[in-house]
């Protein structure tokens, strides 16, 4: 008995190394997985669309935009990749978001203290920027009933295409700053103004 026990353990370690020892191959098939080891993520990998984060700081308080990064890659982005006249999540990945610790008016939309998530709408004759209430949601995921308002934004082309897309803010001074979204050739920015 022993020595049937004994056969039966050798053969399934075989099976396990080899995959063979015909009843013995679905241990085999069982127990293979545990054998293996899971690959470790290639900490050095850069993310396609890495996470960024743009900053204003204004008299009465502190703006700041946290979003992904897409690149071009050789793609059509706008009128493409980025149709035209669609909510567009304004980034990648997760929803981008702006916290203020202040009231703020962005264009002509009043926008209380809080946190929100910005989309925005591009079309060939100008874009729009959104401001929605709901928050920690994938970027693709859009309630239009969650919206505090949208704002017209202002157009220019670049001077030299944009390959990764970028937000930020531009001329600060004093009680306004200008958020910009600029990809490839274009520059869609609104004026940014402290509420006292």
């Amino acid at each position: 008995m022993k020595l049937i026990r004994i056969a039966s353990a050798l053969c399934t370690v075989a099976a396990i190394a080899a995959g063979i020892c015909g009843t013995n191959q679905m241990l085999a098939q069982a127990a293979a997985p545990a054998m293996q080891m899971p690959m470790k993520a290639d900490a050095t990998k850069k993310p396609m669309s890495p996470p960024m984060k743009a900053e204003a700081t204004l008299p009465s308080g502190k703006i700041t935009v946290d979003y992904s990064a897409p690149s071009a890659r050789d793609r059509k982005i706008f009128g493409g990749l980025v149709p035209f006249g669609e909510v567009w999540r304004t980034g990648a990945n997760a929803a981008t978001t702006l916290k203020t610790s202040s009231a703020l008016q962005i264009g002509d939309l009043n926008v209380p203290a809080g946190t929100y998530t910005l989309y925005s709408v591009p079309t060939p004759d100008g874009w729009t920027l959104i401001v929605n209430k709901q928050t920690g949601q994938w970027g693709t995921v859009y309630d239009v009933a969650q919206d505090l308002g949208r704002v017209k934004m202002s157009t220019a082309t670049t001077s030299m295409p944009v390959e990764t897309f970028v937000i930020d803010f531009e001329k600060t001074t004093g009680d306004t700053a200008e958020l910009h979204l600029k990809w490839v050739g274009v520059d869609a920015y609104v004026l940014v103004t402290a509420v006292k």
